[in-house]
């Protein structure tokens, strides 16, 4: 598949995903944090969107393990829980229950023009080049 082909595709799969967030009303914080508030007035509707997802994702994801080789060893993710998935997770969940945001909603609700994703993007910005930092540094 050419560069400008893949570039399409997943330029096609993005837009379609944001579009999916924006109507489902994922890009509104509120909502998030209302599926957070366990104690409070829950909102199950992010429960709702995320089964239906998967519900949309499963058949595409069976069809292509059965027809695609797995990748080489070297080019597999780790496996395994260790300590940095822990903390990577422990913050991404404190940032997203503080904000209401994750990743996708986040650059999705730009084009919905809500100004208060500003705040939360270059702090996105930030924590993935730490990251990246963090990864690269030399084993002890």
């Amino acid at each position: 598949m050419s560069a400008a082909r893949r570039f399409a595709t997943g330029l096609f799969c993005g837009a379609v995903f944001g579009a999916g967030l924006v109507v489902a009303g994922m890009t509104d914080p509120r909502k998030v944090l209302g599926f957070l508030d366990f104690a409070g007035d829950w909102d199950p509707s992010l429960a709702l969107v995320m089964a239906a997802a998967l519900a949309v994702a499963a058949p595409g994801l069976a069809w292509a393990r059965r027809g695609a080789a797995p990748p080489p060893a070297e080019a597999s993710p780790r496996l395994g829980i260790d300590k940095t998935l822990l903390v990577g997770s422990a913050l991404f969940g404190i940032g997203w229950g503080l904000s209401g945001y994750c990743p996708g909603p986040a650059i999705a609700s730009l084009a919905s023009g809500n100004h208060d994703v500003l705040w939360f993007l270059p702090a996105l910005a930030l924590g993935g080049g730490l990251q990246r930092r963090w990864a690269a540094r030399p084993s002890r």
